[in-house]
Parts: C-alpha cells; sequence; structure tokens
C-alpha cells in the first residue's frame, strides 16, 4: 500500500472515530520500536488504533504477531513518555474500498 493511501484510510479513520465521540490525541506517533497510527480517548480509555486497508484482500490480516508485538512495545514506550495513566486498548480500524470496520480491543 502507498503511502498516500495509507494517508487516506487514516483520515478516513480519524474522521469517523471523531464522529463517535473520540477525541484525536495523536497521529502517526513513532517510538524506535514502531508506529502508532491514531491514539484516540473516549469514555476515559485510550484507544490505540492501527489502520489497515486494502482493495483485493482482508486487510486485517496484516495484523501479524510480530505487527503488534512491536505495536504495544510503542505503546508501552508512549504511555512512559506522555504520563497517561489510564485504561488503554489496542483497536483496528479496517478500510476496503468505500466501507470500514472498527474493532475494538483486539489484544484480547
Amino acid at each position: 500500500m502507498s503511502r498516500s493511501k495509507g494517508d487516506i484510510a487514516e483520515e478516513k479513520a480519524a474522521e469517523w472515530l471523531r464522529s463517535q465521540g473520540c477525541r484525536i490525541i495523536g497521529r502517526n506517533v513513532y517510538s524506535r520500536f514502531g508506529e502508532i497510527d491514531i491514539v484516540a480517548s473516549r469514555e476515559g480509555v485510550l484507544h490505540f488504533v492501527e489502520v489497515k486497508s486494502g482493495q483485493t484482500f482482508e486487510p486485517v490480516y496484516n495484523i501479524t504477531p510480530t505487527k503488534l508485538s512491536r505495536l504495544l512495545r510503542t505503546i508501552e514506550s508512549y504511555l512512559k513518555k506522555e504520563g497517561f495513566d489510564m485504561p488503554w486498548q489496542v483497536d483496528a480500524f479496517i478500510v476496503k474500498g468505500d466501507s470500514f470496520e472498527w474493532i475494538e480491543n483486539i489484544t484480547m
């Protein structure tokens, strides 16, 4: 997926999350371990959102155990750096063509 398609998918995700009452705290948050696409807050819970998009395959399958491990290490680093002490979860936002799906708490 090209960077511009990824940017478009992330923008769609951010807009939709805002419409669901989320406050976007950060986008493309980097650490030495990896990147968090979107950090959002809703009802006292931090949501770390991994955005995946694609046309001819199921994008959710690109969230591999290795990707998830890097993401969790990035989240730990972010939480320490920012000093957040609140409940959090990892979500996936899947964009496939004009449809999308928000899958909450994918690490359970």
